[in-house]
């Protein structure tokens, strides 16, 4: 039943004094007080969904029930169960508290917000480690640009990917994992109920995410169950690499029913309820130090393609999109390289071995005479280059405004460490945190340029969330990708140009196209020298 205004008072002056600083949100659910920070309304750790746990694991989310009072919602949600990020890593943090039970949501609104447009972030970390709360997506300066941010955490690792057959059995519609994607859905759905309480736009909600977070992008994109939840998308370093099918052995994947049998088996677990009674976190380190990767699965359901086959057959969601990569996405992954060939000669020989026919054309993008280069090149392209222009220029296909970036730019500290636009090195400009960056990150210097810069990138996105084409005052005009094939090419300053890598998205879209038609061969990161043999030519578009 609704609280009126007479009981909503009477319950907020039960509940004790309540200083200046803080502010109550009336949502269909119940009362949230957060607080007031610079002109910032600010909720954290809002519940939007329960996570079933223990021997209810591996459930979709449940909805929240409506309460009377006052809830508090001034201290950050637990962060999701998931292993310790190896030591040395550029991004790691001191891991918050964790837990099972970790579905909350924050949210940063302008005090005089109403009917603002919504950013709704979905962070990345190989859908195995993050948080919403890291200091790296403070909302401030987006909010401080007339948005609503929104910043969430879901399942994720084996808690929030396995699917195996009792799973399935269990389930309604025959299906198990994707646990940490529906978790998505269900905060979409949430802000789609509950955001105009803080000021929000439902009908105007951009998501947007990074590396995990922009693969997110793509099956919600993908993903029936989330249409009508986003008007736009935003897809940073995003990888539409192959998904395993839930009980099909195809592109060279293991189904994921078979996956999660395998699991099991190694984990001396003989079934669900084994696996249930183990403690959240002993499953997490124990699956991952098995091998263990989380992905979507293909389900007919939950996801009913391959992202690169939604895309293709139109069926994606209609919406405008921006997306990008970085030149140097993979000095920091270089894990995703293969080992380094003996010389330049073997090199070339692996390569015409794999390539067939096409080896001439990729040495003439990836040469012999840089190794280390090219094969950094070789990867970045495969997994991150070709998604971005393959997203955009499938939405220009079905007449959605599409933008496309290519960032490119250099600073001091990570030159130094041979990062140059290194993975996730857009973030602290995109959020204004470059004061925010975790402790073995390369230091972005305190300088006006780099400040500019900063300021102009925000500037960009959040007119992209206000009105779906990007601007910022003073900068380069962003032109839509359309035939000219334009992009944003973001070096030590904003700059319009055209054909992003010449070549690049063509002969990766022919690996890809050639893979496919195989029907045994995954496209990830198996490339340049681990690529497996090339098939003969197919028909390609």
């Amino acid at each position: 039943m609704r609280l009126t205004l007479a009981a909503a008072l009477l319950a907020l002056c039960s509940s004790g004094p309540v200083s200046a600083a803080t502010v109550i949100a009336k949502t269909p659910d119940g009362m949230l007080q957060g607080e007031v920070v610079r002109k910032l309304h600010v909720f954290r750790g809002i519940s939007y969904a329960q996570a079933p746990v223990g021997a209810l694991r591996w459930r979709p989310p449940v909805p929240v029930p409506k309460w009377s009072g006052i809830r508090e919602a001034r201290k950050f949600g637990p962060a999701c169960v998931q292993p310790k990020v190896r030591p040395g890593s550029i991004y790691t943090w001191e891991l918050p508290p964790t837990s099972e039970d970790c579905l909350s949501l924050n949210v940063t609104a302008p005090a005089d917000a109403r009917g603002a447009p919504v950013f709704f972030w979905i962070h990345g970390g190989a859908l195995t480690t993050g948080v919403g709360s890291d200091p790296l997506y403070d909302a401030s300066e987006l909010a401080g640009r007339g948005l609503v941010v929104v910043t969430i955490n879901y399942r994720m690792g084996v808690l929030g990917y396995l699917a195996h057959p009792q799973l399935s059995a269990e389930s309604a519609d025959n299906v198990s994992g994707n646990y940490g994607l529906l978790d998505q859905i269900a905060a979409l759905t949430w802000v789609k109920r509950n955001i105009a309480a803080f000021g929000g736009d439902a009908s105007q909600v951009t998501i947007a995410g990074e590396s995990a977070g922009g693969l997110s992008v793509m099956y919600l994109m993908a993903a029936p169950s989330a249409r009508g939840l986003f008007a736009r998308a935003i897809a940073e370093s995003a990888y539409m690499i192959s998904t395993p099918e839930l009980r099909s052995r195809t592109h060279g994947d293991l189904a994921q029913e078979a996956i999660g049998t395998w699991l099991a088996d190694k984990l001396g677990a003989r079934d669900i309820a084994a696996l249930r009674a183990m403690d959240a976190t002993q499953i997490t380190n124990a699956a991952a130090g098995a091998g263990y990767l989380p992905f979507g699965s293909v389900d007919g359901k939950v996801l009913p393609w391959q992202i690169v086959e939604a895309f293709d057959r139109g069926e994606q969601a209609r919406v405008p999109i921006l997306a990008g990569f970085n030149s140097g996405e993979i000095r920091s992954l270089r894990y995703l390289l293969p080992p380094r060939p003996a010389d330049a000669a073997t090199y070339e020989r692996e390569i015409r071995a794999r390539y067939a026919d096409l080896a001439t054309a990729f040495l003439e993008r990836y040469p012999a005479t840089d190794l280390d280069q090219s094969m950094l090149a070789t990867t970045r392209d495969a997994m991150y280059g070709w998604t971005a222009e393959r997203l955009v220029a499938k939405q220009t296909a079905i007449a959605m405004p599409s933008y496309l970036y290519l960032w490119d730019h250099a600073y001091p500290a990570a030159d130094e460490h041979g990062l140059h636009a290194f993975h996730a090195s857009e973030l602290p400009y995109v959020f204004g945190t470059a004061d925010k960056t975790p402790p073995d990150w390369p230091k972005v210097p305190a300088t006006t340029a780099e400040r500019t810069l900063a300021a102009a990138m925000t500037d960009y996105w959040a007119s992209f969330a206000r009105e779906g084409a990007p601007r910022a005052q003073g900068q380069a005009d962003w032109h839509p990708y359309g035939r000219e094939r334009a992009y944003l090419w973001v070096a030590e300053q904003p700059r319009s140009s055209t054909h992003v890598l010449p070549g690049m998205y063509e002969l990766v879209e022919q690996v890809v196209c050639r893979e496919r038609a195989h029907g045994g061969i995954p496209w990830n990161w198996n490339v340049g020298l681990a690529l497996p043999p090339l098939p003969p030519t197919a028909h390609c578009r």
